[in-house]
């Protein structure tokens, strides 16, 4: 992946990232964690559970939908002016392959920051004794809204 990775952000952007991340109770109950912040892109990796496969034992795709959502919401994050949150709009995931391994990591990647809305590439991509293989494709959506949490 490197090479492919924006210019690292500052810390506090990093900060306000982790510390949002961290408020996700989903991410936590799936063991997923932020594995690289850079400027536009964020890399989640998830773990190998039983607990996250389907019937025929690879990762279930709605493990694989929640990370890539929230990898993309982040990475279109560390673009926005401080004082703001994101949501997302709108995504949809192509399942290329079925995923299985030891781990897998969404990788989010601003395509086109705007003020308002802000496109993503989703790919998710399993790691299965030090192969790499691309099990999953999307795009997303996002909306900058004010940051309601804050006092002004």
């Amino acid at each position: 992946m490197s090479g492919l990775l924006g210019e690292p952000v500052d810390e506090t952007v990093e900060q306000r990232i982790r510390e949002s991340f961290n408020r996700q109770g989903l991410m936590r109950h799936i063991g997923a964690e932020l594995h690289q912040i850079h400027r536009g892109v964020v890399v989640i990796r998830m773990p190998f559970a039983s607990q996250l496969t389907q019937q025929h034992g690879y990762f279930h795709a709605g493990g694989l939908s929640a990370i890539a959502d929230s990898a993309g919401g982040y990475a279109g994050f560390t673009l926005f002016p401080e004082g703001t949150e994101v949501l997302t709009v709108e995504f949809k995931l192509n399942l290329l392959n079925p995923a299985q391994g030891e781990f897998v990591d969404a990788v989010g990647r601003v395509v086109k920051g705007g003020r308002t809305l802000t496109i993503c590439q989703l790919e998710v991509f399993s790691s299965s004794r030090g192969k790499r293989l691309q099990v999953a494709l999307g795009q997303q959506t996002l909306i900058c809204l004010p940051d309601k949490s804050r006092k002004s």
